[in-house]
C-alpha cells in the first residue's frame, strides 16, 4: 500500500466527512482555528468551525524565547491524544526529529510514547481467526488476555502453542489500516492548509515529514515485512556474529500474515528494567562491547541494521546471549550511501569541517543551495569546543545533535534513511549511558573505519567500480556523436545561425578548447591503463611474461586513445 499516493488521492476529495469534521474540530478547539483555511470546509453543510479561547501567536509572544515551540507542542500533544492511534504514532515520529524541532516541542511529543491504549485479546480474537483462517483453539493452547506490549499499530500477547512452546502473538489493531488511510489523507489536507496559513509552519516542512511518516507506516502495517526483516537480520548475524553474542527470535512462518506474526518468546531481562538488570551489568559490558562492533559493521559493510535499538528491545537471556526484538523499523543504506557515510564519519572524527559540509550537501535535501562559506563557518564554530578532545572524551550524541541543528538552521534536511542511521547510533550510545556502562561506541567506529576504507580500495572492488564506470561511459561515447549530428542537421535545416564575435582571444580560447578535448582523451586512456593493472593483480602476475593478454589488450586500447587525443591537440 502506497500511503503517500493514497493520501494525495483521497485528500483531493475527502471521503470521510465525519472524520474530517472531528479532526478539524479537535484542532480548532485546541487553538489551531486561526491556521485552518475554511476553503473546502465552508462547503460542508451545517459545519461551524469552533474557536479557541486563546490565540497561539499571542500566547507564544508572552512566553518569549522558545514560546512558539512550547505552546504548539502542548496543543498538538492534546490533539494527538484525543484523535487516537494514527496521530499518536505521528507524534512519536515527531519526537525523534531533533533535526527539525526545538527541544521544548520534542519534550511534549515524547510524552505520547506512553499514551497508547491497551486492547484485550477478546477484542482482537475475531481478527486473528480471520487472518489465520482457523480457530484459535487449533493453534494455541492458551493466550493471555492482557497484552505484554502495546504500540500504535500492533499489540503483543504471550501465548502457548499446542505443543507447549511459549510464543508471542503480535496482532494489528482492529480496523487500524482503514483508520490510518483515512487519517493520513486528512493529515495531508490539513498540512497543506496550515502551510498556506503560516510561514512558521511551512518552514517546519510538514509535507516532508508526512512523506517519512507514510514510509514508516507502510512497513509497520504489514507484519510480513517485519518477518522478512527478522529473517534477513538473523542471516546477517550468522555472517558477522561469530561469538553468537546476539540472538534473534525464531519466526513461525506458517502463522505469518499481513495482520499477525508469531515468534519465539524470549525469556530474559529487558535492558530498560534498571532494577533487575543491574546485577548483570558486568556480563552486559563484555557482551555489548563486542556486539556494538557487529552493529557498526552491519551499517558500514552491509548497509542493513536494526534502527530501533532502545533498552526495551534488548534482553539479557538465560544463556547470557543478548536477545533483540521488534523488526518493524530497519535501516537500509546502499553502497554509494555507505561510502558517503564513511566519509562523513571520517570527517567528523578528524574534524575536517569543509569535507564534512560537502559530504552533508551531497546527501541532504534542500530547496535552495545554502551559503557554503557561512555553513562551513557555522559548523566550525559549533564543533570548535570538541577539537582536541579524544574520542573517549567526546559526547557524540550531543555532537550529532549540534550538527543536525546547524544543518536545519540552513534549511538542510537529512533524508529518512540518513536520519535513521544517525538516530540509531545516538540511541545505542544512550543505552550504554542509561546503564552506566563504560564502552566507547565511536572509538570503535574510529578503529573500524580505517580498515573498512582500506577494504573499499581492494582491487576487486576498484575493478568492479572501473568496469561499471566504463560501462556508463561507452554508451555516451557511442550515442553522443550521433545525436550531435542530428542536432546540427536540424539546426541547418531550419536555417538557424549561431554567431559569436570576439576579438583578441582566439588563441587563448583555442588552447583551452584543445586542452579540454585532450584531457577527455587522457581520462578515457587512464581508465584502460588502470584496468590493465587490475587484470595483472587478478592474475597475480609477478614477472613480465605472466602478464595476461587481456592486460596487453586494454593497454593497447589506452595507448591508441591517448595517441588519438595527442593528434587532436593542436600546437
Amino acid at each position: 500500500m502506497d500511503l503517500v499516493k493514497t493520501g494525495i488521492n483521497l485528500s483531493k476529495a475527502i471521503r470521510n466527512v465525519g472524520r474530517l469534521k472531528e479532526i478539524v474540530t479537535v484542532f480548532a478547539r485546541n487553538g489551531f482555528d486561526e491556521f485552518i483555511n475554511l476553503g473546502i470546509l465552508s462547503k460542508i453543510p451545517n459545519f461551524v468551525l469552533p474557536r479557541s479561547d486563546s490565540n497561539i501567536k499571542d500566547e507564544a509572544a508572552k512566553i518569549g524565547d522558545g514560546g512558539w515551540s512550547k505552546i504548539v507542542g502542548v496543543r498538538l500533544r492534546k490533539c494527538f491524544e484525543e484523535l487516537g492511534p494514527t496521530f499518536i504514532k505521528f507524534g512519536q515520529l515527531l519526537s525523534s526529529r531533533e533535526d527539525i524541532f526545538e527541544s521544548a516541542f520534542i519534550d511534549e511529543m515524547k510524552q505520547l510514547r506512553d499514551r497508547v491504549k491497551e486492547v484485550s485479546f477478546a477484542e482482537v480474537r475475531g481478527d486473528v481467526e480471520q487472518a489465520l483462517g482457523v480457530s484459535i483453539d487449533k493453534i494455541f493452547k492458551s493466550i493471555d488476555e492482557r497484552p505484554i506490549g502495546t504500540a500504535s499499530i500492533g499489540i503483543a500477547y504471550k501465548a502457548v502453542l499446542l505443543d507447549g512452546t511459549e510464543v508471542v502473538l503480535k496482532v494489528r489493531r482492529p480496523n487500524i489500516k482503514k483508520i490510518v488511510q483515512t487519517d493520513f489523507s486528512i493529515m495531508i489536507f490539513l498540512a497543506s492548509q496550515l502551510e498556506k496559513a503560516s510561514a512558521e509552519i511551512k518552514y517546519l516542512g510538514l509535507a516532508r515529514i508526512l512523506r517519512d511518516f507514510g514510509v514508516t507506516l507502510n512497513g509497520e502495517l504489514n507484519f510480513q515485512v517485519e518477518a522478512v526483516n527478522c529473517k534477513k537480520f538473523r542471516e546477517l548475524l550468522l555472517k558477522l556474529d561469530e561469538k553468537k553474542t546476539f540472538y534473534v527470535p525464531m519466526i513461525y512462518e506458517q502463522y505469518i500474515t499481513e495482520r499477525t506474526i508469531v515468534m519465539e518468546f524470549l525469556k530474559g531481562v529487558p535492558f530498560s528494567d534498571a532494577t533487575r538488570i543491574k546485577p548483570y551489568l558486568p556480563i552486559i559490558q563484555e557482551k555489548l562491547t563486542h556486539g556494538l562492533q557487529i552493529f557498526i559493521l552491519s551499517i558500514l559493510q552491509e548497509g542493513f541494521f536494526h534502527a530501533d535499538l532502545h533498552g526495551g528491545n534488548f534482553f539479557l537471556l538465560e544463556n547470557e546471549q543478548i536477545g533483540i526484538i521488534d523488526y518493524g523499523m530497519m535501516g537500509h543504506l546502499g553502497r554509494k550511501s555507505r561510502q558517503n557515510f564513511l566519509a562523513i564519519l571520517y570527517a567528523l572524527i578528524t574534524f575536517n569541517f569543509e569535507n564534512l559540509v560537502y559530504e552533508f550537501l551531497d546527501v541532504s535535501e534542500f530547496d535552495q543551495i545554502p551559503d557554503i562559506e557561512k555553513l562551513i563557518a557555522d559548523v566550525r564554530e559549533s564543533l570548535t569546543p570538541y577539537v582536541g578532545l579524544t574520542v573517549q572524551q567526546t559526547n557524540y550524541s550531543e555532537l550529532f545533535q549540534i550538527i543536525i541543528s546547524t544543518l536545519s538552521k540552513h534549511h538542510l534536511y537529512l533524508p529518512r534513511d540518513w536520519f535513521i542511521v544517525f538516530r540509531a547510533l545516538i540511541t545505542l550510545d544512550g543505552v550504554g549511558r542509561s546503564l552506566n556502562l563504560d564502552f566507547d561506541l565511536f572509538g570503535m567506529i574510529e578503529s573500524d573505519i580505517r580498515n573498512i576504507i582500506k577494504e573499499g580500495f581492494d582491487k576487486d572492488v576498484v575493478m568492479e567500480e572501473a568496469i561499471w564506470s566504463l560501462r556508463d561511459i561507452m554508451p555516451i561515447m557511442r550515442v553522443f556523436p550521433r545525436h550531435l549530428k542530428w542536432f546540427i542537421k536540424d539546426f541547418a535545416k531550419n536555417k538557424y545561425a549561431l554567431e559569436i564575435r570576439q576579438t583578441g582571444y582566439q588563441a587563448e580560447l583555442r588552447s583551452v578548447s584543445d586542452a579540454l578535448i585532450f584531457l577527455a582523451y587522457c581520462f578515457i586512456a587512464g581508465i584502460f591503463l588502470a584496468a590493465g593493472f587490475l587484470f595483472i593483480f587478478s592474475a597475480n602476475a609477478k614477472t613480465f611474461h605472466e602478464v595476461p593478454n587481456t592486460a596487453w589488450l586494454v593497454w593497447a586500447i589506452g595507448i591508441v586513445v591517448f595517441i588519438r587525443g595527442r593528434i587532436t591537440l593542436r600546437s
